[in-house]
């Protein structure tokens, strides 16, 4: 297996970086010559540029990595803007010395018709900018020396170059990406290892599922780099037996890949995603393929894992800035096999990635319980099979605001409140589904955990819409709609909501109305009319017996009485 060159060699004809295919463009092969004579262009534009740092923002991959090469034998630090948001440039540009690409002033290439050869650059003093997401979308600035880089490229090259199955750079290995290069992953997959390997780059960008198929049909042989977003989206009703024969290996990074996703891409596309987990700090720090590995993460070659005394993974290695020293994440884990691999067991600072934006749930809960509706915000992550992941927001209401949705409904409150977390979180981050209780559900330690928070978001509850609340009664709006897993298995003949089922609505919105603590064991007087049917808004009246500590339930909808009955502690 070809091992690759050192990135600082990658432009120099003279060192034998390699004569290969580079891209394929309109229909015309562009070989490694072809690239360098660009570069030459490039590296002669930023020569001109009396600073030190030059924004770029190209959509075209070819392009990109021409200037990057070019910018840094010319001495220059390319910052990698993450968009073109006018905030953005706004902030950014003033501290550039010149811009590349889709920005304004932005500089071209110059012809150059003497081949000088390339000064070259060193990979422990060149560098480059680019931002995350920032926890609460906030960009923040991270600075890449090539050294890093380079070590990362080699560390892909011995655990995935053998994934190719031999196919050579004369079989012209398409490289198709669903993410942007101007961020570190794309960066990597799409122009940074295939250079060094002396592969295609990924010039082939794909938005939408069709796109993939029908890029996919152009090449015999593919290579996908995707993400969580995409692949957990894939439609089954697309005809991808032909897409299947001429994919390499897939890739995902940029989030976690849930499960289901990683489950349905395996079926759609043939492969189980090979999954890289890191960060833009830490650099690639592991994989896995679920199919093989399930939960476990295999650290990549070269990176050495271990706990600190928080029970947080701590990575040492040459992605860092300091290759000697040990960076702490925020992530908890589970060293396996003397530390060759570990499973992950969540976030310390409850950062997430949603679409591929980090997310900080204790920034959007603290955000909200700054508003006057709010007395307690909790958050939670939702996952379901073939769904993107999506934030879940469980909300303790005050008299304000329970006042406020009685009067305007739902639809509006969840609008004024996602209005309130634009500050700091990104709309696409936005929580999608919200749950308002009288208090938060606690175990029987007075606790509130995940369990108990996702099970207000379970398909085995139906959406729900208070009408009223006082301290010995409450009215609740139920919305049945058939999606509701509690429909399904009981009765094969017909779906409906069984007896059970019903008597567990009625504690748990007990619970929820009157905050009242210890279990409902025991049931009396009970009476089931008639069943409830997909597609039944169902009203229902609880009322506090508090002499008896009980509580009177009943169910009606227009068809007329379901259920009633009484709910009493004890055994």
């Amino acid at each position: 297996m070809k091992q690759g060159v050192a990135l600082a060699d990658v432009a120099l004809v003279s060192a034998g970086a390699g004569k290969h295919l580079v891209a394929s463009v309109d229909g015309r092969a562009l070989q490694h010559a072809d690239w360098v004579r660009m570069v030459r262009g490039w590296h002669a534009a930023f020569a001109r540029v009396s600073g030190d740092e030059v924004a770029f923002y190209f959509e075209d991959a070819l392009d990109f990595s021409a200037a990057l090469w070019g910018a840094w034998h010319a001495g220059k630090t390319p910052v990698l803007l993450s968009d073109v948001q006018p905030s953005t440039l706004e902030q950014l540009l003033p501290t550039v010395s010149a811009t590349a690409g889709l920005l304004p002033r932005a500089l071209t290439a110059l012809d150059v018709l003497e081949e000088q050869p390339l000064p070259p650059f060193d990979m422990h003093s060149a560098q480059l900018v680019l931002f995350t997401s920032g926890s609460t979308g906030k960009p923040e600035r991270i600075v890449k020396k090539v050294r890093q880089l380079d070590a990362e490229v080699h560390a892909l090259q011995a655990a995935f170059g053998s994934a190719f199955g031999g196919v050579v750079a004369a079989d012209s290995l398409q490289v198709l990406a669903t993410v942007s290069h101007q961020h570190i992953y794309g960066l990597l997959f799409r122009v940074l290892w295939p250079l060094s390997a002396g592969r295609e780059i990924g010039t082939r960008f794909a938005r939408y599922p069709e796109e993939v198929l029908q890029q996919l049909s152009q090449a015999e042989h593919n290579v996908l780099i995707s993400s969580p977003a995409m692949l957990s989206r894939l439609p089954d009703h697309l005809l991808w037996g032909d897409a299947r024969t001429r994919l390499k290996a897939v890739f995902s990074s940029g989030g976690p890949l849930a499960a289901q996703g990683s489950e349905l891409a395996l079926s759609t596309l043939g492969h189980s995603p090979t999954e890289v987990f890191g960060s833009s700090e830490t650099g690639g720090i592991a994989w896995r393929r679920r199919a093989e590995h399930g939960d476990v993460w295999q650290t990549l070659p070269g990176i050495e894992v271990r706990l600190n005394d928080s029970g947080l993974l701590a990575v040492r290695s040459g992605h860092l800035v300091d290759p000697a020293n040990w960076w702490e994440t925020a992530d908890r884990a589970e060293p396996l096999n003397g530390g060759a691999s570990f499973v992950l067991q969540g976030r310390a600072d409850r950062i997430v990635k949603i679409a591929e934006k980090r997310v900080s749930l204790t920034a959007m809960e603290q955000r909200l319980q700054a508003h006057e509706f709010v007395k307690l915000a909790r958050a939670v992550l939702i996952e379901r099979a073939n769904l993107p992941t999506r934030v879940g927001m469980v909300l303790e209401l005050s008299e304000a605001g329970w006042q406020a949705l009685f009067a305007q409904g739902r639809q509006t409150m969840g609008q004024v409140l996602r209005d309130w977390l634009a500050d700091v979180v990104e709309r696409v981050a936005l929580p999608r589904s919200w749950r308002y209780v009288v208090c938060m559900p606690m175990n029987e330690q007075s606790k509130i955990t995940q369990q108990s928070l996702l099970a207000l978001f379970d398909p085995l509850m139906p959406a729900l819409q208070w009408v009223s609340r006082t301290e010995l009664e409450a009215h609740v709006q139920l919305q049945v709609v058939p999606a509701l897993r509690v429909l399904e298995g009981h009765f094969p003949q017909a779906k409906l909501i069984p007896g059970v089922a019903q008597l567990h609505w009625a504690v748990m919105l007990a619970r929820q109305a009157f905050d009242i603590p210890g279990v409902y064991a025991r049931a009396e007087v009970v009476k089931f009319q008639q069943p409830i049917l997909p597609g039944d808004t169902v009203e229902v009246q609880l009322k506090r017996i508090i002499e008896k500590d009980a509580i009177q339930f009943a169910f009606t909808s227009r068809r007329g009485a379901h259920a009633s009955g009484r709910l009493l502690k004890g055994a």
